[in-house]
């Protein structure tokens, strides 16, 4: 079987290929690009596994005239840059000892050793540089079944790292097949050792849950990690109930899946903290919660934010609260966003002064909002 795509077959990534097998080495394109060509969803990151030692990688690299930077070079890894697109090229590894949260490799020669330190068969799909495929654990059966299964034991690949129990769900919600339901076993496994997601850092936690959220429907995940207790262990006090109707109302109206939007669905506690959300992050999510029972119109809310916040919001209160969608909500957003309320401070100085100016300026505002944008400058001053 052959693995295509204009991401192998680029010159740049055949070019970085050549260098370690010219040389005599292996070289392997491995893991989400092998695995997404497969499945015709896109390749973004390039992986290549070798049995080269790093150290031979970046002799090679400069040889060729590429960039190489040691990036990882302690577990393996140098990314070596090829007409400003990065491969990542990490030597042939085993498992040395692990606590949970990092790993003590060995280098190793065999792609076997290597395939059965990756976390599931699917994962451990390689390719050469001609697209053959290389399949050590059997992993293409269960690609073509969308089966998310854990290689050998279920728990001993969760006790190497915890982050794949919440991989484990991430990736199912992307490229899984909702209708066969998830791996018992696996999911028997997830839920003895998810008490070990706390000695994970938040930063971790947080990516991955953002990026589950930003599936196109992750509530089949979602409900999983509710019933063997990883979403509780996550976000304390969150509820998934709301988020396959918000999936459902996003598809009817057209809009883009949106993390955010979905996190707030959730509810919880400390979500910000939690998750080790960026200030911008936290900061929507707290406008986001707290607008959808403030019942403000959605043309307010997109001249008060924008657009796409005053969607989010009729979207929000549509599966938290059960209220009928605004049929349209997205014109009225756009609508309010270009709004641009008519009178500035200078108009009020000879009125008022000081706080008493903000509060003048604030006041007209208010009207002119509550009259739908209707009333003129004139009508405004003259109130």
């Amino acid at each position: 079987m052959k693995v295509t795509g204009d991401w192998l077959t680029c010159d740049t990534t055949q070019k970085v290929c050549q260098m370690l097998e010219s040389a005599g080495h292996q070289a392997l394109l491995v893991g989400g690009c092998v695995r997404n060509a497969l499945l015709g969803a896109p390749v973004s990151d390039i992986d290549i596994a070798t049995d080269a030692l790093p150290d031979t990688v970046m002799e090679l690299a400069k040889t060729a005239g590429l960039k190489a930077l040691p990036t990882g070079i302690d577990h393996g890894t140098i990314t070596v840059i090829a007409e400003g697109i990065p491969h990542e090229i990490t030597t042939f590894r085993k498992d040395i000892a692990t606590d949970g949260r990092r790993a003590v490799v060995a280098f190793s020669t065999s792609v076997e050793d290597d395939a059965h330190r990756r976390d599931f068969t699917m994962n451990a799909l390689y390719a050469k540089s001609d697209g053959t495929l290389v399949d050590p654990l059997g992993g293409l059966a269960d690609l073509k079944t969308r089966r998310f299964v854990f290689i050998n034991e279920a728990a001993d690949r969760i006790r190497e790292d915890y982050l794949r129990i919440l991989r484990y769900f991430r990736f199912h919600a992307w490229y899984g097949d909702a209708a066969a339901g998830l791996d018992p076993d696996a999911l028997a496994a997830i839920a003895e050792h998810s008490a070990g997601i706390e000695t994970l850092s938040k930063e971790r936690v947080g990516s991955e849950m953002l990026k589950l959220l930003a599936a196109q429907d992750p509530a089949p995940s979602l409900a999983a990690m509710r019933q063997t207790g990883v979403l509780a262990q996550v976000l304390e006090g969150a509820v998934d109930k709301p988020l396959a109707p918000l999936v459902h109302l996003e598809q009817m109206a057209g809009e883009v899946p949106d993390a955010i939007r979905r996190l707030a669905a959730l509810g919880g506690q400390g979500a910000d903290q939690a998750l080790r959300l960026s200030k911008k992050q936290a900061g929507l999510l707290a406008d986001l919660r707290e607008a959808i029972g403030a019942m403000t119109s959605a043309a307010e809310l997109a001249y008060r934010q924008d657009a796409d916040f005053a969607v989010s919001v009729m979207l929000l209160r549509s599966a938290v609260l059960e209220m009928p969608l605004l049929p349209n909500m997205r014109a009225e957003a756009d609508r309010g966003a270009a709004q641009v309320f008519p009178i500035k401070a200078a108009d009020l100085m000879d009125r008022a002064k000081g706080p008493a100016l903000g509060a003048l300026l604030k006041q007209l505002e208010t009207e002119w909002i509550a009259s739908d944008f209707t009333l003129t400058r004139d009508a405004l001053l003259s109130n």
